[in-house]
This record gives structure tokens, C-alpha cells and sequence, in this order.
């Protein structure tokens, strides 16, 4: 499996260490042994109703069978590793097999994607010269697919080959990079807030402010990824972290320059605050949802929390690189994976929110304490407490990013 590294800050998914991988593995592997058990399968599990948190009817195609490409037709899916369901042999997804023998498209799934910036730099100048990359989906996070669609280096989505779209989360539908969804469709969702253990902090956490008191010098991270830190962290000081000038989002680097070279935040991290969480080497850090919910499958008492001033709501998204050769196909597989039952299958192994509408139903039938996580299917009052970080220009990403590299000591 490929090894994800996050030096680059626009990083996004993280890799467990080795022991909570095999850990997670024989956890998906096992969800999906209970699925076979009772009979069920992928096409066996009725869509239900909508996502009750959202309190909307069921959409017209709910479940349907997805339209079938040409048989025999291929298909390249680039994503982030551990973003899929997986059987133990860590290269086989059930949901993926499924799809092939309905559809007799064979995928090919690479693990490409290791962070976003690193991806876009890899094809950028074949996408500028309007040439076919050699992938027909890959998956970005909200600020990188902003800018694919912005240049012009996406494929429209045909509607009509994803009639399953309906079932996208209404709160998922609005998206300023994307209006209408018409290039993009949500992989996964997650949350960037407060990862700790009571245990070690003594005391509960409820601000992204606890973990700048005296007492926890030391003993936290923060994350190498700028929105997610620096936006966390005007919050916390009242400021606005999706409209503002850049004369506030200057107040909120200072602060962090200053816990940084005082000692206060331990390190700036990617993945490994997930191993120094689960090991006690620190106390509490700024955290991806996912993430704590597989640590807590070895340690019950890791907790996650939204921050009283709010979390950062990220989306990871489908989107059809310009000129891809299997255009039709990846409509296919989009469509595919937006049926509640292939969701909450997903779900149960990736942990993140799922954006499809139904996916909670479904997962009811495959776990019901899965289906209550509200890290995994929030309810309105907690979306209701988060915000997605401004929208930067090329420039403007330029400045923040120099600035927070300066401040981290990157």
C-alpha cells in the first residue's frame, strides 16, 4: 500500500500507523463478513428514507439500479489511500468488484493521490496542454477542486448518467466553487476539531482556546494544513474564517507563532499526531473526525469534539479530469457509489461522513451503533456549528501559505 507522507501542508488524509492499520483492516473485513452473513450483500439493503438529521423525503432514483456503461469498458479511479473499502489483503474492494460485475466495467484503483497539491503538480502541465491525463475520476479536496474547475480542467457531469446525484445531503449541494454540483460530487466528508484524552488532559476539552492553557504546554499539535489550523484558530479569537481580511487571518498566525515559539503547540503535524495521541506522547491536538473514530476502536477513551466556536467542515470530491478517455464510465461509478446501500458499505469502513442521503438507513441494517456516530452522520445542530474556510485565489493561497510556513517554522 502506498506510503502518505505529509510534509506538504495541503495534505488531507491521514495514514495510521502500522498497528491501527491492521487494526482497521480486520474491522472493515469484518463488517463486510457480516454483510455476506446475513444474506444481503451490496444490492440486497433497501436505501430507506433520507438522512433524518436533514428531514427530506426519499429522491427519485434512491436505490435504483445505476445505468449500465458499455460492457467491457475500463475505467481509472485515482484517490487517497484507505479512502475505500478494503478487504484484508489491503487491494481488493468489495464495493468496487461489485461494481465491475454489474457493469462490466473493470477499474483500475491507484493510490495516487497523497496530498493535493503534489497531485495537481503531477498532471498540470498535460491538463494546461488539454491532453488526456490517463484518469477518468479522482478525488480532491473542496480548495484543490475548486481551482481544477476554475482552470477549466474538469468534465461537466452529465445528469442524466448520474440520476443518484439526488441523493447528495442538501447541506453538500451549495458549494461556492460548484454551483449546482455540475463537476463535482462529494466523496467524503469530515470534521477538523479537538482530539484528546481525558485521561492526560485531566478535564474535558470544549475550545480550540483549552489547548492554549498553561497546563497543556507541550503536550499538543496542531496540523501542518493551514485551513485547518489557522482557520480553527480565528475562530476561536471571534474572527471570521470565511470572510475576512487577510489583516484578521494575520491576528490568528501571530497567535500561533507565538504557542509555537513558546512551546505551547509541540509539533505541526500530518499524520503522526494520530500514533502520538493513541501512545500518550501528547494530550490533545487538532484532529481529522475519521481519525479519532478508528483510534478509539483500540482506546474507547479518545475523545473528539466540535469546538464551541466550530469545526472545519472539509469535502473531499469526485471530479472528472478534462478530456478523460471513460468519461461515461466514471459518470458510472459516481452514480454507483451514490446509492445508500454502496455508501453506508464505504462508510463503514472509511469512517467519514458520508455525503449520500439514505446512507444512514442503510447502515442501520449493518451496524446500528455506526449509525447513531454522529462524526459519521452529524445531525443539523452540529453541522449547524461549523464553517469551510474562505475560498483563496492562486495568489491569495500563495500569501497565506508563506505566512503560516513562516509562523510553523516549515
Amino acid at each position: 500500500m502506498t506510503k502518505r507522507t505529509y510534509q506538504n501542508p495541503a495534505a488531507r488524509r491521514p495514514l495510521p500507523d502500522p498497528e491501527i492499520l491492521r487494526s482497521l483492516k480486520s474491522f472493515g473485513l469484518s463488517r463486510r463478513h457480516f454483510l455476506r452473513n446475513l444474506g444481503l450483500g451490496t444490492g440486497g439493503l433497501l436505501g430507506g428514507s433520507l438522512l433524518a438529521a436533514c428531514g427530506v423525503s426519499p429522491q427519485a432514483g434512491s436505490g435504483a439500479p445505476a445505468p449500465v456503461a458499455t460492457p467491457g469498458g475500463v475505467l481509472s479511479f485515482a484517490n487517497w489511500p484507505l479512502y475505500i473499502d478494503m478487504e484484508e489483503d489491503g487491494t481488493t474492494s468489495p464495493t468496487l468488484l461489485d461494481f465491475e460485475k454489474e457493469t462490466k466495467i473493470k477499474t483500475e484503483y491507484i493510490e495516487e493521490v497523497d496530498d493535493n497539491t503534489t497531485w495537481f503538480a503531477k498532471y498540470r502541465n498535460q491538463l494546461a496542454a488539454g491532453q488526456d491525463i490517463g484518469r477518468d475520476l479522482t478525488v480532491l479536496t473542496d480548495w484543490m477542486a475548486a481551482r481544477m474547475i476554475k482552470l477549466g480542467w474538469t468534465e461537466e457531469i452529465t445528469e442524466a448518467h448520474v440520476p443518484n446525484k439526488a441523493n447528495l445531503l442538501p447541506a453538500l449541494q451549495k458549494v461556492a466553487f460548484d454551483p449546482g454540483r455540475k463537476r463535482s460530487l462529494t466523496w467524503q466528508s469530515g470534521l477538523t476539531g479537538i482530539g484528546y484524552n481525558p485521561q492526560l488532559t485531566g478535564r474535558e476539552l470544549s475550545s480550540i482556546n483549552d489547548l492554549f492553557a498553561p497546563d497543556l504546554a507541550g503536550k499538543v499539535t496542531f496540523l501542518s494544513e493551514m485551513r485547518d489550523t489557522a482557520g480553527l484558530v480565528m475562530s476561536s479569537m471571534g474572527l471570521d474564517p470565511v470572510n475576512h481580511p487577510f489583516s484578521d487571518y494575520e491576528k490568528a498566525i501571530e497567535r500561533i507563532k507565538q504557542a509555537a515559539a513558546s512551546g505551547q503547540i509541540r509539533a505541526f503535524t500530518g499524520n503522526e499526531y494520530a500514533n502520538d495521541l493513541a501512545v500518550g506522547n501528547i494530550a490533545a491536538c487538532v484532529a481529522w473526525s475519521g481519525d479519532i473514530i478508528q483510534l478509539q476502536l483500540d482506546n474507547p477513551d479518545l475523545k473528539f469534539v466540535v469546538p464551541a466556536e466550530g469545526a472545519n467542515l472539509f469535502s473531499d470530491n469526485m471530479l472528472i479530469p478534462a478530456k478523460a478517455a471513460h468519461k461515461r464510465n466514471a459518470e458510472a461509478l459516481m452514480d454507483y457509489v451514490y446509492r445508500p446501500e454502496v455508501a453506508a458499505q464505504i462508510a463503514a469502513w472509511v469512517n467519514y461522513i458520508s455525503p449520500v442521503a439514505g446512507a444512514k438507513e442503510a447502515m442501520e441494517k449493518l451496524d446500528p451503533e455506526m449509525a447513531n456516530n454522529e462524526l459519521i452522520f452529524p445531525s443539523e445542530k452540529m453541522l449547524a456549528n461549523t464553517f469551510q474556510f474562505k475560498i483563496l485565489s492562486e495568489d491569495e493561497d500563495k500569501a497565506y501559505q508563506e505566512l503560516f510556513q513562516k509562523a510553523i517554522g516549515a
